[in-house]
């Protein structure tokens, strides 16, 4: 049987210590990268929220999102469905691991906004058992001291205050596609489909690495 896994991103609003989600993708995928299912949800318990969204990190991109969903691209649905569909694909292909690109913040954001609806009754947004991945520390492993990545980076001033390589998604998938001009989207499924390829790369350079968050 083929391993499969989630790839998930978030979106939110609020603050960076507190991040409430109102944009949740994910696809399940395998090794290879090949998309079995897609799915871009926004979150309307958060989303029809004025004040909450009034500090959303990508408020210009509202009314891009009504008109997605009113043409069927993304789907409106409360927290509580949206975990439900999560936990139903994850069973449907037998998998507990999730990834995501700095994982820690979207488990951190997806935690916060079950405990912010729910008033704390339910405080976990993933089932127990649940795996993290981060492609983030993955990219760490594998392209912190690849020569070829260094001089990307050095040619195209992609180097931190203290001279390391940049990992962000939108520069690791700049020098993956060889396209300079590519803007990561800051959308909830669109960016899983670009940190998936991040994972499908780090695996084919090292398929012993260790991905596990913790």
């Amino acid at each position: 049987m083929i391993e499969k896994f989630i790839v998930l991103d978030t979106e939110t609003t609020n603050d960076i210590e507190c991040p409430i989600v109102y944009d949740i993708g994910f696809a399940v995928i395998d090794k290879s990268g090949f998309v079995y299912e897609k799915f871009s949800f926004v979150v309307a318990d958060v989303f029809l929220n004025e004040e909450l969204m009034s500090s959303a990190y990508f408020i210009e991109k509202i009314p891009m999102y009504w008109e997605q969903i009113k043409k069927g691209e993304r789907v409106l649905k409360r927290l509580y469905n949206i975990r439900k569909v999560i936990i139903e694909t994850m069973i449907k292909y037998n998998t507990k691991i999730v990834i995501a690109h700095n994982a820690r913040f979207d488990y951190i954001s997806t935690a916060t906004t079950q405990r912010y609806l729910t008033k704390s009754k339910f405080r976990y947004f993933f089932p127990y058992g649940t795996e993290f991945w981060d492609t983030l520390k993955m990219a760490r492993e594998v392209f912190k001291d690849d020569e070829d990545y260094y001089i990307f980076c050095t040619e195209n001033d992609y180097l931190t205050k203290n001279n390391s390589v940049k990992l962000t998604a939108e520069i690791l998938y700049r020098y993956l596609t060889n396209d300079n001009s590519f803007i990561e989207s800051h959308t909830g499924l669109e960016d899983v489909l670009i940190e998936k390829e991040i994972f499908v790369e780090c695996i084919r350079r090292n398929p012993n690495i260790n991905g596990k968050l913790w």
